[in-house]
């Protein structure tokens, strides 16, 4: 992670990885067998050891304080994580993200549709749900302002939130037709 952060890319290699951890390439390739496994399996473990145990202990406090914790570690580790993001592990970093999100997304899903939902549907709006999410975050990490805004972020999430679940609204008339 260090070398990335200092490169400004991930496109170390395992030689300079293995030299920088005192280890020799073949141990490397032994535990991970790709550098870009290695890279993937460096970004999931910082998110379960740096941003889920936060999660986890405002488990209590509001949806709000939970994103907030998620947009302040995204910013603290920008550097890393745009690396990543931008290179050839995106999409298997990409992966491992809706794969950590995945749960708390269903059981949102099932809170908001009720006991009395359809649990195909609950499960595909739940993986529409946090890839879109994965998206818009990786949309702000790689392409925001060079100083990101934790709390305006936040505040476009909530909005988005508010625009799903508004009440259902009638369908638009066709153009040229009138309301009843």
């Amino acid at each position: 992670m260090s070398l990335i952060r200092e490169r400004g890319s991930a496109n170390v290699t395992i030689a300079a990885i293995a030299e920088s951890a005192d280890l020799s390439r073949q141990v490397i390739y032994q535990q991970f067998g790709d550098r870009d496994t290695l890279i993937v399996e460096s970004a999931l473990d910082l998110l379960r050891r740096e941003l889920l145990p936060l999660i986890a202990q405002g488990a209590s406090s509001s949806g709000r304080e939970r994103a907030l914790s998620t947009a302040r570690h995204f910013a603290e580790h920008r550097g890393f994580y745009r690396s990543v993001l931008v290179s050839s592990c995106a999409a298997a970093f990409s992966r491992g993200l809706i794969d950590l999100h995945l749960p708390p997304n269903r059981a949102l899903v099932a809170d908001i549709l009720g006991p009395d939902h359809d649990s195909r549907t609950a499960d595909d709006l739940a993986h529409y749900l946090t890839g879109g999410g994965i998206t818009f975050l990786t949309a702000w990490v790689v392409n925001g302002p060079e100083r990101l805004d934790c709390e305006g972020f936040v505040d476009r999430v909530e909005e988005l939130h508010a625009a799903l679940l508004r009440p259902e609204r009638p369908p638009p008339h066709p153009e040229g037709t009138t309301a009843p």
